[in-house]
């Protein structure tokens, strides 16, 4: 997967213009905060399980990751997907300065209700 396709995925955006139940600014931060505690607490859980796992069976000691420097290759691709993960957690804040380029666009509520009418 090329970067440019990777970062496109991860800040995919539903059709229409975002609802506000808040004041935008504050739903901007709790958009971006939420996207980071779901995040994190995947990330935490699923390290713990490996690193549980791992000394188990007696593969490594915690403390061996603890001094694990990555090669090249292994920061490139760390790198890659710190600039996805990045996407995904700002992807608010894109979606709205590419808002600003469809003035014509609709709140998925307003067709809601056209439908409904």
């Amino acid at each position: 997967m090329s970067i440019a396709a990777a970062l496109a995925g991860a800040s995919a955006k539903p059709a229409g213009k975002r609802p506000y139940f808040l004041d935008p600014a504050l739903e901007r931060t709790t958009a971006i905060v939420m996207a980071l505690v779901q995040e994190l607490a995947v990330a935490r859980q699923r390290v713990d399980t490996l690193e549980r796992l791992l000394e188990q069976k007696g593969v490594l000691r915690r403390e061996e990751i603890e001094t694990f420097s990555p090669d090249a290759a292994q920061a490139a691709e760390r790198g890659l997907w710190t600039q996805e993960y990045l996407c995904r957690v700002l992807r608010i804040l894109q979606q709205e300065a590419e808002a600003i380029g469809v003035p014509n666009d609709v709140y998925s509520e307003d067709l809601a209700r056209e439908i409904g009418a």
